[in-house]
């Protein structure tokens, strides 16, 4: 069908001045200049400004690439910084955690020795306060039992000694005790 069709266009162009396959030295010319003019045109106001709008849109892709380059180089360096310093904060908060440990150990130690010290030294006092009373007491006893001794003795020997010399006496006498 389509060759029919081309047949009929043939045959019906070959009746007029000539067919759409006739070689014409006129047309043939003036299509040709006319093609030299249109490319003088486009070479002179188009294609400069096609090529260097291309260059400089190829320009801006490289500078592009190059700077996300550039960026993605940065962004690594400062990924790596940010871990070391990272890194060097973890290390010091366990340097300052195992500080505040070992302080802590000073501090329960110190006040445990302060705490043994200050109840060694009121058990001392204690002791020595007990044993003034415990004296004090004794002495006390000592001299009721003398005062006793002594007006026992006075009542039952009052005719032959006095009270000054029986209280000496008893007085030596419970010395001598105490000394043994």
């Amino acid at each position: 069908m389509l060759a029919k069709l081309l047949f009929s266009f043939i045959a019906l162009s070959d009746e007029g001045n000539g067919g759409l396959l006739d070689v014409n030295p006129g047309l043939m010319f003036w299509s040709l200049i006319t093609f030299i003019i249109l490319m003088y045109v486009l070479t002179k106001f188009a294609w400069k400004p096609i090529l260097n709008f291309l260059s400089e849109r190829e320009n801006l892709i490289k500078e592009s690439l190059e700077k996300a380059e550039i960026a993605k180089k940065e962004a690594e360096k400062l990924i790596e910084a940010n871990k070391a310093n990272l890194d060097k904060a973890e290390e010091e908060a366990q340097k300052i955690i195992a500080q505040s440990r070992e302080y802590a150990e000073k501090l329960k130690s110190q006040m445990l020795q302060e705490s043994n010290a200050e109840a060694k030294k009121r058990i001392d006092e204690a002791k020595i306060e007990i044993e003034r009373k415990n004296q004090e007491a004794f002495n006390q006893m000592k001299d009721q039992i003398a005062s006793i001794a002594v007006e026992a003795a006075e009542k039952i020997i009052r005719e032959n000694l006095d009270g000054a010399k029986q209280k000496k006496l008893v007085n030596k006498y419970l010395d001598d005790l105490s000394k043994n």
